[in-house]
């Protein structure tokens, strides 16, 4: 499990870049059109995932991992955490969530797309 971003959830994309991006000097890794753009946090691995809020997912920003494989990390881990995503596409691959002890949402991804 490797921490890929930290995924903030926006109501504005733009503003958000604005901030992140114009402001505070991030420079843009990668985007998937106009809705997702991922910035690089100076001097790591990590980015900050910038997305426009979709209904229906879990609200929160927080910590998106990678993966080997989500549909083997939930069945292993399905009796212990509590999923909120059960696993399902995205462009990469497949992506999961689940809440910590304290109501925070954690999201998992593989890359299984990209193989």
């Amino acid at each position: 499990m490797k921490l890929a971003f930290v995924y903030m959830p926006v109501k504005d994309v733009q503003a958000a870049l604005a901030l992140y991006r114009d402001h505070l000097g991030l420079a843009e890794a990668w985007r998937e059109g106009e809705l997702t753009v991922a910035l690089q946090l100076p001097g790591t691995d990590v980015q900050l995932m910038v997305d426009q809020e979709v209904q229906g997912d879990p609200p929160g920003a927080g910590p998106f991992f990678v993966v080997d494989s989500v549909d083997d990390f939930y069945a292993a881990n399905r009796a212990s955490l509590d999923f909120v995503v059960a696993p399902k596409d995205i462009p990469p691959g497949r992506y999961a969530a689940f809440l910590d002890p304290s109501g925070n949402v954690v999201r998992v991804m593989d890359t299984t797309k990209d193989l």
